[in-house]
């Protein structure tokens, strides 16, 4: 069972999504916050797998909010509720640690499979998402450098396969690309994470863009 918290303002949001996601076998929404502090505080304390987390709330924004749920000791997944309009928050989301994006107008079929995706551990980035990304790379210029973690300490093949994974590709995609196993895939995305500390795919799409690893457009 996947445990779920929702943070937003919007009363309607939570009981919509938590209509929604309770109609679930797999999901259960074991509570709601209203703004980003009582966020941090009821993540504390209920220990969900995955918090939906809205940006734009009042006391605490979800981002601040992010950024404290994420630093705890095995902390939640977070997926950020997020609207076309909010383009500016998509890289400081992925920096604060979220772990995808979730449109506010999503299905009830694809809120629960984003919730399943990132509770896998997986990335969730819409192609649209990842486009805005990289155009956000673009803008900021030169990268900011490895950061003490050594891009050298990966193989050849595992640099070739972090270059897709930033490219926002999904395991099945850089097998057909590479010709390989998806299993073989997986097994290269885990050592590659191993290697460079981190936690999941979308920190590997950051840090191979700000390592230079990446290019935009490249």
């Amino acid at each position: 069972m996947i445990r779920v918290l929702i943070a937003d303002d919007q009363g309607m949001v939570r009981s919509g999504f938590s209509i929604l996601l309770n109609a679930q076998p797999d999901i259960q929404v074991v509570g709601e916050a209203i703004d980003g502090e009582e966020a941090v505080a009821r993540a504390a304390e209920l220990r969900p797998d995955v918090v939906l987390m809205d940006v734009r709330m009042p006391v605490m924004d979800g981002l601040a909010a992010t950024r404290a749920v994420t630093a705890a000791e095995d902390p939640p997944k977070v997926l950020v509720l997020t609207t076309f309009d909010l383009d500016d928050y998509v890289y400081e989301a992925l920096r604060a640690g979220a772990s995808g994006f979730l449109l506010k107008d999503a299905s009830a079929g694809e809120l629960s499979d984003a919730v399943r995706v990132v509770a896998r551990g997986e990335a969730l980035l819409a192609p649209t998402v990842t486009r805005r990304l990289i155009a956000e790379f673009a803008r900021m210029g030169a990268p900011r450098g490895p950061d003490g973690r050594r891009v050298e300490a990966l193989t050849e093949r595992e640099s070739e396969v972090l270059g897709l994974v930033a490219r926002g590709m999904s395991n099945a995609e850089i097998a057909a690309e590479l010709v390989l196993a998806e299993q073989t895939v997986k097994t290269h995305v885990g050592r590659i994470l191993m290697k460079l500390d981190l936690r999941d795919r979308t920190q590997a799409v950051v840090y191979a863009y700000e390592t230079g690893l990446v290019r935009p457009g490249g």
